[in-house]
Order: structure tokens, then C-alpha cells, then sequence
């Protein structure tokens, strides 16, 4: 695996665990005179079309139409062969007025080429309805990690996590708010760290744990603040430890169309505080059973619910193990069978 510039992380980084196996697969050259997926001209693939009907292909499933080459492929293919859609965005991101009905008449658009949608959760399946997809265009395909490579040698991660904990100095029944993602302004570790403050609890600390443009402000304000520890990037390998040496993990993003990290943390047996501006939220989450959802950008409401967690280190133990159990059934094989159904059912009726 190659090293890649991640902008958001503001840093070099290569994966770590194996993502290519199992599979046959062909990697189509890009053209793009900026190569990247954080724009839309930067996956520009001329011959893409090509290779798909040389392949013979039944069946085209697109991840996403926010690219120069995927939104090519689905008006391309439509009506030639069935177009099977996948997209996690919601409705939750605010837009002016004059933005959502541009958008919205552009997307009806878009959606008009696509036979099936596959979506990842509810405010996943309102957004498809919302922009002309029907019911019957929709099938459930649940947004999954792989659970057993996070819950696996269980104990092994538990001890390791043990010890990390140690060197930070933070003891066994001390609760630890756990934030690891990119240091930007849509993450919004600011707020979390204000409010972790404001709790002012002795027995508990907060780890922050990534990179990205806003990492050195952060640290610059906060690395003297009492029990506050502050963790760089950490890939993949090392994510199921992470998550084990903290007690609840904290999404307080502005915008997140759904935060597979929440999946990981649950597959993981942990507790979780998540903004309501996160796709996931009410899906994954139930307040007083695995963990509480907060209001997005109130850092009252987040610090009302901290204070709930810090309550009590066995009730947090009771929450991880509803998220456990609750995150079972968001599992590939799920969406997998989802999709071979979809390759094995007839079309006679799929414009009914």
C-alpha cells in the first residue's frame, strides 16, 4: 500500500491492513490534472466506460455521483444496463434556501438515471425520497465496518489498551471521553474540549487523538489543561486498541453523513456521546442505553451529557455492551446479501 497526502489529516498516510484481498479488481487510470476524491474533477476516468462493457457487465453499482467519471457512468449506462446507486448523504447539512432548491432540482436529476438505491440508514432513505427515488427503488444495505477485525482478540486489545492508559497516567475506574478523528472545524474538537473543562471532574480525562489544520491552535491552547491528552493520527491497525482505552467515544461534528467510527467504537463495546448533526445518530444510538445525543454546536447540551456519563464507570460498561449487541446486525454480509438479491431478482417490474 502506498503512502497517500490526506488533506483533511493534513498528512502522509498508508493503511495498514490489507484492502485489496479476496477479490479481483482493476484500477482504471485517472486523468485528472489534480487526483484526488475531495473534488469533483479529481476522478476523471476516459476509459472507465470502456472497460465496463468490454467486461460484459449485467449490472453497474456506483459509490457516489460527486465525481467527474461516476456521474458519467450512471447517465451513461441508464436504460442500457440496471444502475444501482450507493450514497450515505442526508438532508441534516443546512443550506440556504436558494441552494437546497437549486440542489434539489439538480439531484431529481441525477436520481432520475438510477434504477435501485441502496441505502445506509434512515436520514440515508429520506434524503433518496426527498429527491424523487421511490420506495420501491429503495433497499436497505446497513453502513458497516468490519465488526470482527474490532472485536476480535478481545482480550489482547483490552490489555494493550490497559497499558496505554498507564502511561497516561489514568487509573482503571477514572472515565476517559475518547475524540479521534481529523482536527477541523467540522469535527469540532473545540467544543468538546471547552465542555470537558467546564465538566471539571477530577476522575476524568479526555483524549484527542488525530491531525489536520487545526492540530497545532489546539494543542497550543489546551496542552496545559489538566487531564487532557492529546494523541497523533493513529492508523488502523492500532484503532481497536484506541478505542478500548477510552470509555465513551465523542462525535461532536457539525456535519457527518453518517460516522463509520461509531460503528468501530460499538464493535469495540463502548459507550457514546454523538452530535445530532451525525447521519448515524438515530440509528445507532439510544439515549440511556448505549450512550446520549447532543445538540450540534451547544456545548451546554454536550456537557449536560458528559456529566451524565461520568456517573457511574458500571453504567458505562452496561452501555458498551448494548452497543455490541445493537451493532451486530450493521455487518457486511448484510449488505451483501442485499446486493446478490438485487443481481438475482428479475427486472421485469422495476419500473411498477
Amino acid at each position: 500500500m502506498q503512502e497517500k497526502y490526506d488533506p483533511g489529516f493534513n498528512k502522509n498516510i498508508e493503511w495498514d491492513i490489507p484492502l485489496l484481498e479476496g477479490y479481483e479488481f482493476d484500477f482504471v487510470t485517472n486523468t485528472a490534472s489534480k487526483p484526488g476524491s475531495h473534488h469533483f474533477t479529481g476522478i476523471n476516468n476516459p476509459g472507465l466506460i470502456r472497460d465496463i462493457e468490454d467486461w460484459q457487465a449485467d449490472f453497474v453499482l456506483v459509490f457516489g455521483w460527486a465525481f467527474k467519471s461516476h456521474l458519467k457512468a450512471i447517465c451513461y449506462f441508464h436504460k442500457k444496463i440496471p444502475v444501482i446507486f450507493r450514497g450515505d448523504s442526508t438532508l441534516l447539512a443546512e443550506k440556504s434556501w436558494l441552494k437546497k432548491i437549486s440542489r434539489t432540482v439538480f439531484l431529481k436529476w441525477v436520481y432520475r438515471h438510477v434504477d435501485l438505491a441502496l441505502y445506509v440508514g434512515s436520514h440515508n432513505k429520506n434524503y433518496f425520497l426527498h429527491h424523487g427515488l421511490t420506495s420501491k427503488q429503495l433497499l436497505f444495505a446497513p453502513h458497516a465496518v468490519d465488526n470482527y477485525r474490532f472485536s476480535i482478540e478481545h482480550e489482547k486489545f483490552s490489555d494493550e489498551a490497559s497499558k496505554w492508559r498507564e502511561k497516561l497516567n489514568i487509573g482503571n475506574q477514572q472515565i476517559v471521553f475518547l475524540f479521534a478523528a481529523k482536527l477541523d472545524d467540522n469535527k469540532n474538537a473545540g467544543l468538546l474540549i471547552n465542555s470537558f473543562i467546564s465538566l471539571n471532574n477530577p476522575d476524568t480525562h479526555l483524549i484527542i487523538a488525530g491531525s489536520g489544520d487545526k492540530e497545532n491552535d489546539l494543542y497550543s491552547l489546551y496542552k496545559e489543561s489538566k487531564n487532557i491528552h492529546f494523541l497523533p493520527f493513529q492508523n488502523q491497525s492500532v484503532m481497536p486498541v484506541l478505542y478500548r482505552v477510552g470509555d465513551v467515544f465523542v462525535v461532536p461534528s457539525r456535519s457527518e453523513t453518517w460516522g463509520l467510527s461509531i460503528n468501530e467504537a460499538m464493535a469495540c463495546g463502548r459507550a457514546l456521546l454523538v452530535s445530532d448533526k451525525c447521519g448515524a445518530a438515530v440509528d445507532l444510538v439510544k439515549d440511556g442505553v448505549n450512550g446520549f445525543i447532543f445538540r450540534s454546536d451547544d456545548e451546554t447540551d454536550l456537557r449536560i451529557k458528559m456529566e451524565k456519563c461520568a456517573l457511574s464507570k458500571d453504567q458505562l460498561i452496561s452501555f458498551g455492551t448494548a452497543s455490541l449487541k445493537m451493532i451486530a446486525s450493521w455487518n457486511y454480509t448484510t449488505s451483501c446479501e442485499t446486493i446478490e438479491a438485487v443481481v438475482k431478482k428479475t427486472w421485469q417490474n422495476i419500473d411498477d
